[in-house]
């Protein structure tokens, strides 16, 4: 309307403007602007030769008093008779002079009379002569200001000059506002003029003047209504000046440019107009239907018949025409000369066919209140307007239609949404219009089609909620027509299921009706012919389907109009699918093929409006939801339940009857099948179902009760036979056979004669032969076989039934009715009409629907946008993926890129996983980075370089370099990942693609591992990965370039057997592609991953170990192997294979992931960690066929997840073990690190997990073989340290001794630090003096931690004696042999460190008040003081001896048995004189400590002569077997010196001892004078020997042998007895050979190296005593460290 708007601009001289509100300051008095106007007609009409002689009177403004009425025409009181029935004016004080005076002046003057007396030049005189003293124009009444104005505007005797100017006068006035709101009697003025512009008459001149004329009249219409009076014109003004202004567009006769300026006045007028009708609405309160209440009685007062040609252009039924008649019975005095007789144009003539003349107007005083114009105007100009619609109406020209559609239009646009609250123009809009509407759109003219369909779409866009059934049926018809129906063109490098959820046709709500047969009954309607009727959509030119997907585009771009289609159509059982037809055209039409049948604009408009149906739904989401108002989401999802149901139902029964009725019945659609009303009320209900089959099925013998039942649903009451077949046949189409026939037409009679029997119809068989006889009837006439001249007559059809209405003849009216009613109406089903009654039977069938169906639900809510998306999202994917693949342009790429993000907010907002997942896989298939297989990785070259930023590396490899030179798969991978992040939780299936993604970027190094081992859990090293080929350092690299140098770098590299190196080309591509994953952000997307819920982590976790191989079909992987296959080549000449596994890094990763994810928490552990389990022990359990590593990183990662479920049982410990302790020795080895500390792990666990690791056998098989692994040991070390001092204790009977062997064996092994101190010796020998004290070695540290653990054994073992189901002696030896052996053992270690700890732990143990006490009882309480005392006796005498023997025999005296040794001595020549020192200290003190236990033991005599042998020997041993010479010479001379020191002070300190105690006593000696000191002597003592035969054996074996090693040590400590001559002993039983020899033990050996079998009793604790360590040096010091006992020990 832009070139309509500037074309009024440039004729009208104003600029357009609507509703003008402000006016116009005028610069000079209004009153002499007035003045000017009247002068400036009244010296126009005077130049005219009709008025050259004017009296004087005219020019001054005054006239004869006898000829002109002193009283103002429209002030003074006139009769009935003063004014026409056309309005004229007459002046006069008589009529007869009146009537003299319009003769006179009237359009004939009579020759010779005079002009003086003028009305029209005399009305003007009079007005000036009024104004003559007038100060304020707006106090002069508007009728008596635009009289003489009217006069002239209405004179037929005027030329068009003369009527311009009083147009123009008066459009000033309306203009400066010199009438206004404020003048007297406004709207008897605006009526006034309206009348006389609409019949306004002027002698024709030339064609252009007479259409200024025409041109100021609209300009003044337009400034009328549109300006500030507009609103008090009244209804018949308003609708007489539309007459007038479409009389003036509908005028072919008038130049193109005034009909155009027409149109656009009629656009302006239109807007004011219906604009008026919102203000109405308001006035008339918020009461519905207030306003059609107050106007009811006026709505036929006003009529509009615009002509065409001088033709009612519009039929108006009831109007009508009275021709005005003046006073005297002449016809009107102002009449229309017709053209061909007096060359006059005139606006009611030319323009009007039928004049209107405004009705007689009375005196002010009786003028009765004229209303403003309100909805009848409105309504009838509306009605107008629709009715020039009419296609089939050949008064109208497509020209006509084109106008009048633009009309409407910008009615729709003002006030739309108030045209549908009213139901006088709703009705016109629901019925006519959209009947009108819906047939232009199908029209071939262009013109009408871009109209019409502009009107339809602004009249679905305001008034849709009263539309309902009408849109259906547009909408329905536009899809149909522009719906491509051949399958997509499936182009190179797409593959096809990514676009398969595009519908290759609409899901049309009713069936296709199949081709009818030849039986006669009914008439074939060609596809062409229904084509044109609208019924299908048809073939419309290219043109044509832009313009309507232009006007699908602009109904989709309504923000709530697709949820509009979906919950009022989609969503009720009985209406089409539409909103999915919808999407389905769209994503259809977008595809580029489209553009063959169409236009290439299709295509891009197609996907615009496709996301802009996308982007309404992401700008919603964040709204808050809104459900007051609307209808249940529940009971919609299901209705579109039951609507999927009854359309399968449908279909089923369209190709099975029976089979479909049954389905039916089993989904409870039907309610009971055997229920023949039950049936037939949900077979006549809906439309979905074929009516040929259901006629065949109905009319079947077996469903007689079916027909019967399905007749009674209607009502035949009042209607002939013929309308009541008509209404039956309607429903269902009548069967081929003749039998099926006359079963129908028996039960129809039936029922015709039982609801109501016409008068003249005597019974059923005369209804039974009379419907016969119609039907024969309708196939004779309407059958196209038959020629005119031998279809049946009306005699012939009477004549066929005479007598059959029981033996009497039909009323021949009857009959005659019937005739005319078949032969001109054809009874077939509506769908297969082939004229114009097909597409109005539809309509009324659409209409009585539409009374009973409720008003179209305006969804403002973003509540159902999760139900629409989720029905529509297929077709959106696919749609933007084939854009995405095939488009070149970037603009379209960003458009579909915000599209797939857009739907991938959407997807995760409402929860719609598969939407997410299609999309994911579209994008990652895409991105060609998501294969099955993984790539090729044989040929990756790391190409270093160094930077500012200093040394960096690439992998180049034949995935980077694809991938970087691929655009759009780059593009696809950005926008894919960008899709998931935040939107994790929402992937299901897509995390399939996803995985594939990840593994090939981690594969060729595009990803670093930590992504995925971010866990602090995962305490191991990133996941390596294999070598690459070759490494490049391009800065090494010379600068030479060219063929020549390239063609050497290709020689070169393919004589080593080695890949080329990469081109500069490549490289650029591969950071390329590092550019792109780094733009991915995968980060983030794995620390949302870690936040996920349970459930979105169950399908990641599924995704992961999908990718894991069967270990029956291991996935093949093309990489570099870890060693060169072997050169010679097998007789076939194919390379010998290698047995060894191949490494697979993406295994590992994906294992690794799983883990840390089940790991996440307690909830993902419970639910998730036997999935992860499972596929880890599946792994484990095909060790032989895995590699070590991941091998190694799957038994770690199994031991992880089995201490965090050891609340649950799906991983048992000891099945774990045994399977680790399976693996052959090699793989255990290369094993052994992360299996070790996946173990540690289990081990700091809870308590049941620790005992449950330290219980089972396959624990200790491990530690034991992997203890002497270099890397493994210190974590075998860490691992028995947690055991054996972890809180709990994991040490119990059943690994006691394999915890202490193993401690032995990290002591054994430390003895490799005695080759450091003895350099270190050997340095210090030699004056060189370190510095700095060197580091101790590691192994040399577990070994003296291992001797301080074994030591800490002693404090269980009381507790494992006392559970222990063995005697006591066993249980004792059971438990404290493996201790003392390895103490022992290790005493003879020659690292210094272990040594002397493995001698202090052996002294504690010794020491140890456990060693001769039972454990205390569970219930017992807690140890008295002198439980702990050491002295304490045990229990038995048996038990005690044991214990005595097995301390010295196997404990003591073979440790310094192998002191002895020259080998042992020699390990360590300077240390090991030290250890001597100790081991005698320690015999010493062991003995001394239990003197009083021993003392009442039997063997303590040859206990005792045990130890002075040994203590002998110790004395005598010298260098051990060492030469004189060296360090063992000098070892020798200090190791003498040493033990002749030491033995002697230690020997002192036990005879003092057993003398003190009695057990040593001296022979008597005679008494010395008594003292003060001494006790009394005793009276009954006898001089002679008092002691006992075992303490006088005990004091001659103890002189005799130390006098042999230690002569002078007797007769120092016991002065008085050396006066004596020692006494041989008497040669005690079971004693051979001298005194000197060395007494052997009564008790039974033990052998300390043979294990005893231990029941496992409990755990119990033993309590630890503190005992002073043996001294450094070997001068005596320990010795002395006991002297503070000595006391003690007397007791």
């Amino acid at each position: 309307m832009n070139d309509d708007a500037a074309l009024a601009s440039s004729l009208f001289g104003t600029p357009q403007a609507t509703n003008q509100t402000h006016s116009i300051s005028v610069a000079v008095d209004p009153v002499s602007l007035v003045v000017t106007e009247c002068i400036t007609v009244t010296s126009a009409m005077r130049k005219h030769a009709r008025w050259a002689h004017s009296s004087v009177s005219a020019i001054l403004g005054g006239g004869s008093s006898n000829n002109i009425n002193k009283e103002t025409p429209i002030n003074s009181r006139r009769d009935g008779k003063s004014r026409d029935a056309v309005g004229s004016v007459h002046f006069g004080g008589k009529d007869g002079d009146g009537e003299a005076l319009a003769s006179r002046w009237g359009l004939r003057g009579k020759k010779g009379k005079s002009m003086q007396d003028n009305p029209l030049m005399s009305a003007f005189a009079r007005l000036r002569n009024d104004l003559k003293g007038c100060k304020d124009i707006h106090s002069v009444e508007t009728p008596a200001l635009l009289h003489p104005f009217l006069q002239v505007i209405r004179s037929s005797s005027t030329s068009a000059p003369i009527t311009s100017l009083a147009l123009i006068a008066i459009t000033k006035f309306l203009a400066y506002d010199i009438i206004s709101r404020e003048s007297p009697k406004l709207a008897l003025g605006m009526q006034l003029l309206s009348s006389a512009i609409t019949h306004c008459r002027f002698e024709a001149t030339d064609s252009a003047a007479d259409e200024i004329v025409l041109l100021r009249i609209l300009k003044l219409m337009e400034g009328m209504i549109s300006g500030p009076g507009g609103d008090i014109l009244s209804d018949e003004s308003v609708c007489e000046m539309m007459e007038t202004g479409l009389s003036m567009c509908c005028q072919v006769r008038l130049s193109e440019v005034l009909r155009r300026s027409a149109e656009i006045s009629m656009v302006t007028m239109c807007q004011t107009i219906f604009q008026r009708l919102k203000t109405l609405e308001v006035e008339a309160g918020e009461t519905l239907g207030g306003l059609e209440a107050t106007t009811k009685g006026d709505m036929d007062a006003v009529k509009m018949d615009p002509s065409v040609n001088g033709e009612n252009a519009i039929a108006s039924p009831g109007k009508q025409k009275q021709e005005p008649q003046t006073p005297n019975g002449q016809g009107p005095e102002l009449d229309t000369p017709k053209d061909d007789i007096e060359g006059r144009s005139s606006t009611s003539a030319t323009l009007n066919g039928s004049t209107v003349e405004l009705p007689h107007l009375p005196d002010a005083e009786e003028a009765p209140e004229i209303k403003p114009y309100s909805l009848p105007s409105i309504r009838e100009l509306f009605r107008v307007l629709v009715d020039l619609l009419d296609p089939h109406d050949r008064q109208h020209t497509d020209t006509m239609r084109v106008m009048a559609l633009r009309i409407v239009d910008v009615a729709l646009e003002v006030a739309g949404p108030s045209i549908a609250n009213h139901p006088s123009l709703a009705s016109l809009a629901k019925d006519t219009l959209c009947r009108h509407l819906f047939q232009l759109v199908r029209s071939e003219n262009m013109a009408i089609l871009n109209e019409s369909l502009r009107v339809a779409g602004t009249l679905l866009s305001t008034c849709r909620s009263v539309l309902k059934l009408q849109q259906e049926l547009y909408l329905s018809y536009l899809v149909a027509c522009l719906h491509p129906r051949i399958e997509i063109p499936q182009e190179p490098g797409i593959n096809p299921s990514l676009y398969e959820g595009v519908p290759q046709a609409p899901r049309l709500g009713k069936p296709s009706t199949p081709q009818p047969t030849s039986s006669g009954r009914s008439t074939p309607v060609p596809v062409k012919d229904r084509q044109k009727l609208g019924l299908e959509g048809g073939n419309r030119k290219p043109d044509a389907r832009e313009a309507m997907v232009e006007n699908v585009g602009h109904l989709v771009r309504i923000p709530s109009f697709m949820v509009e289609l979906f919950v009022n159509y989609d969503c009720e059982i009985d209406r089409s699918d539409v909103c999915m037809d919808m999407v389905g055209l769209l994503s259809r039409s977008a595809f580029p093929d489209s553009a063959t049948w169409s236009t290439t604009n299709v295509p891009p408009l197609c996907l615009d409006a496709l996301l802009g149906y996308v982007q309404f739904i992401a700008d919603r989401l964040e709204d808050d939801p809104v459900h007051e108002g609307y209808p249940d989401r529940a009971k919609l999802r299901e209705q579109r339940s039951q609507k999927k149901v009854i359309i399968r139902g449908a279909t089923k029964f369209n190709e099975n009857p029976k089979g479909g009725i049954a389905f039916l019945a089993y989904q409870g659609i039907i309610d009971d099948p055997n229920n023949p009303r039950s049936v037939v009320k949900f077979l006549k209900g809906t439309t979905r179902i074929d009516k040929t089959v259901l006629g065949d099925y109905l009319s079947k013998k077996s469903n007689e009760g079916l027909l019967g039942a399905f007749l009674d649903l209607f009502d035949f009451t009042g209607l002939r036979v013929d309308e009541a077949l008509r209404l039956l046949l309607n429903s269902f189409r009548l069967p081929g056979e003749s039998q099926l026939i006359e079963r129908i037409v028996t039960v129809f009679a039936e029922k015709y004669c039982a609801s109501d029997t016409p008068e003249g119809i005597k019974n059923n068989d005369a209804v039974y032969v009379l419907t016969y006889a119609i039907i024969m009837l309708n196939t004779d006439q309407h059958n196209p076989n038959l020629k005119a001249q031998n279809r049946m007559s009306y005699n012939d059809f009477a004549r066929n039934l005479r007598g059959v209405n029981n033996g009497q003849d039909f009323p021949p009216d009857y009959l005659q009715e019937i005739y005319d009613s078949i032969r001109t109406r054809e009874i077939i089903l509506p769908e297969e009409h082939d004229n114009r009654h097909a597409y109005d039977h539809a309509w009324k069938e659409l209409l009585i629907k539409a009374q009973d169906a409720s008003d179209l639900v305006v969804c403002n809510t973003n509540i159902f946008d999760a139900d629409m998306f989720s029905a529509t999202w297929k077709p959106v994917v696919a749609t933007l993926t084939y854009v995405f693949l095939s488009a070149s342009d970037d603009a379209v790429f960003s458009r579909v890129v915000t599209g797939f993000d857009q739907c991938a907010q959407i997807a995760a907002k409402y929860g719609l996983s598969d939407a997410l997942d299609h999309i994911i896989y579209c994008l990652s298939s895409v991105s060609t980075l998501a294969s099955e297989v993984p790539p090729s990785t044989n040929l990756n070259t790391e190409v270093q370089a160094e930077d500012e930023n200093g040394k960096r590396s690439v992998m180049v490899s034949e995935t980077a370099v694809r991938f970087g030179r691929d655009f759009k798969a780059q593009l696809a991978t950005v926008v894919l990942f960008k899709v998931v992040t935040g939107h994790e939780s929402t992937v299901r299936d897509g995390w399939v693609h996803l995985v594939r993604i990840m593994l090939n970027l981690f594969l060729n190094s595009l990803v670093p591992a930590s992504y995925a081992s971010t866990d602090d859990r995962i305490a191991l090293a990133p996941i390596p990965l294999q070598n690459p080929a070759q490494i490049i350092e391009r800065s090494e690299r010379s600068n030479e370039s060219g063929i020549f140098s390239a063609f050497t770098s290709y020689v070169s590299s393919f004589a080593n057997d080695e890949p080329p190196e990469p081109s500069d080309q490549e490289i650029e591509y591969t950071l390329n592609t590092v550019d792109c994953v780094k733009a991915c952000d995968l980060h983030t997307i794995f620390s949302n991953i870690k936040e996920m819920p349970l459930m979105s982590l169950k399908s990641l976790i599924a995704s992961l170990i999908a990718q894991i191989p069967e270990s029956s079909s291991p996935r093949v992987i093309v990489v570099k192997p870890d060693i060169p296959a072997p050169s010679p080549l097998r007789p076939n000449g194919t390379r010998v294979q290698s047995k060894k596994p191949v490494y697979d890094p993406c295994l590992v990763y994906i294992l690794e992931l799983a883990t840390i994810l089940a790991l996440r928490d307690a909830e993902t552990v419970e639910h998730l960690g036997q999935q992860v389990a499972s596929a880890l022990q599946s792994v484990i359990r095909d060790a032989a066929h895995v590699h070590p590593i991941v091998l190694s990183r799957a038994v770690h990662y199994l031991l992880l997840l089995l201490r965090a479920s050891n609340d649950h049982d799906y991983i048992r410990a000891p099945v774990v073990l045994h399977t680790i302790s399976s693996f052959d020795e090699e793989l255990l080895k290369q094993s052994a690190l992360p299996v070790l500390k996946g173990m540690f792990v289990c081990i700091q666990g809870p308590s049941g997990l620790r005992k449950e690791m330290a219980t089972s056998p396959d624990f200790w098989v491990i530690l034991h073989r992997l203890h002497r692994e270099t890397e493994a040991t210190p974590v075998v070390f860490d691992i028995l340290e947690d055991v054996g001092t972890g809180s709990p204790s994991a040490i119990t009977s059943d690994n006691y001794e394999s915890a202490i062997s193993l401690l032995n064996d990290f002591a054994t092994a430390g003895s490799v630090g005695a080759t450091q101190e003895q350099k270190r010796d050997e340095a210090l020998k030699r004056g060189r003096q370190q510095k700095d004290k060197p580091k101790q070695s590691e192994a040399v540290i577990r070994g003296v931690k291992a001797m301080a653990r074994v030591h800490q054994m002693t404090d269980r073992v009381p507790t494992f004696i006392s559970q222990s189901q063995l005697d006591r002696e066993k249980a004792w030896s059971a438990y404290w042999t493996p201790i003392f052996r390895t103490l022992t053992t290790q005493s003879l270690n020659p690292c210094r460190s272990i040594r002397h700890q493995a001698l202090t732990s052996l002294q504690r143990a010794l020491l140890s008040p456990a060693l001769t006490h039972p454990a205390p009882s569970p219930n017992s309480n807690k140890t008295t003081p002198s439980s702990s005392s050491t002295t304490a006796v045990p229990t038995s005498n048996g038990e005690s001896n044991y214990i005595w023997t097995t301390l010295f025999s196997t404990v003591l005296f073979p440790l310094i048995t192998q002191l002895l040794r020259p080998e042992i001595y020699q390990s360590d020549p300077v240390g090991m004189s030290e250890t001597r020192v100790q081991a005698a200290t320690l015999l010493c003190k062991i003995f001394l400590h239990y003197l009083a236990q021993l003392a009442s033991w039997e063997g303590m005599l040859d206990l005792w002569t045990h130890i002075l042998s040994v203590l002998d020997r110790l004395m005598h041993s010298g260098a051990g077997g060492g030469s004189a010479g060296g360090p063992a010479g000098a070892a020798s001379s200090s190791l003498t010196d040493t033990l002749e020191e030491a033995i002697p002070e230690s020997l002192k300190n036990i005879l003092l001892v057993m003398a003190d105690g009695r057990y040593l006593v001296p022979p008597p000696t005679p008494a010395p004078p008594p003292s003060a000191t001494s006790p009394a002597p005793d009276p009954q003592a006898k001089n002679d020997d008092a002691r006992t035969p075992q303490q006088q054996q005990l004091w001659a074996e103890t002189w005799l042998r130390l006098d042999r090693f230690l002569p002078g040590l007797m007769p120092e400590l016991f002065p008085e007895a050396a006066k004596r001559p020692p006494v041989a002993p008497k040669v005690r039983s079971g004693v051979e050979g001298s005194a000197s020899e060395v007494v052997r033990s009564p008790v039974r050996d033990v052998d300390v190296a043979s294990p005893v079998k231990k029941e496992d009793q409990g755990r119990g604790e033993g309590k630890k005593e503190g005992v002073s360590e043996i001294g450094e040096g070997g001068n005596g010091q320990g010795v002395r460290m006991e002297d503070a006992k000595v006391e003690d020990a007397k007791a």
